[in-house]
C-alpha cells in the first residue's frame, strides 16, 4: 500500500508541477536582446497575412494584431497555440529568415510538458518556411505529446511567415 501511495504522489506531482512558467515573457526578451529589447512593433493580420495566418494554424489567430521585437535581421515573437484545452505561450526568434531558439515560456496543460526541453526544441533551429508554408525539415514528436508538438510546429511557421512580413526579413546589417 505503501509503494502504491508513493507512485501516485511521484505522478501527481509530476504532473502538477509540469504546468508553470517557465520563462518570463520580460526575461525571454532580455535574453534575446542582451539586456534591452527593442521597442515592440505589431504586425497587423487582415487581408492575405490574415488568411495565411489562419492557413497556417488552422483557424483565425484570436486578434487583430500581432507584437514583436526585432533588431537588424532579428525578431522575437511571444505567441500562443492551443495544446489540447489550454494555450501554450512560446518565445520564438527568428534571424535571417530562419528559426534561431524557441523555447516555451509557459505551459498549462496536464500533458505534453515534454515540448519544453531542449532534446525536442533544438530540433527547430535554423528551420525556415519551404513551400505552402510549411518547415524545411521534419520534426520528431514525442509519445503522448502529439498536440504539444503541433502546437509548437504552427507557431513556429507561423513566426517565420510573420517575420517575412517586417523590415527585419530583408534589413541589411
Amino acid at each position: 500500500m505503501r509503494h502504491l501511495l508513493t507512485f501516485l504522489l511521484l505522478v501527481l506531482g509530476t504532473n502538477v508541477s509540469a504546468r508553470g512558467v517557465y520563462q518570463t515573457a520580460d526575461d525571454f526578451l532580455a535574453d534575446v536582446f542582451a539586456g534591452t529589447p527593442p521597442q515592440a512593433a505589431v504586425v497587423w493580420l487582415r487581408g492575405e497575412v490574415k488568411t495565411t495566418a489562419a492557413d497556417i494554424l488552422g483557424h483565425n489567430y484570436p486578434a487583430l494584431r500581432i507584437r514583436y521585437w526585432g533588431a537588424g535581421k532579428r525578431s522575437a515573437w511571444i505567441l500562443e497555440e492551443i495544446g489540447k484545452e489550454k494555450p501554450i505561450t512560446v518565445g520564438l526568434v527568428v534571424e535571417d529568415n530562419a528559426l534561431k531558439n524557441i523555447r516555451v515560456l509557459e505551459f498549462r496543460e496536464s500533458r505534453g510538458w515534454e515540448v519544453r526541453h531542449g532534446f525536442f526544441t533544438d530540433q527547430f533551429n535554423g528551420a525556415r518556411l519551404a513551400g505552402e508554408y510549411e518547415l524545411d525539415r521534419s520534426i520528431d514528436g514525442i509519445s503522448g505529446a502529439t498536440l504539444s508538438v503541433r502546437a509548437l510546429e504552427k507557431l513556429a511557421r507561423l513566426a517565420l511567415y510573420l517575420h517575412s512580413q517586417t523590415p527585419h526579413a530583408h534589413d541589411t546589417p
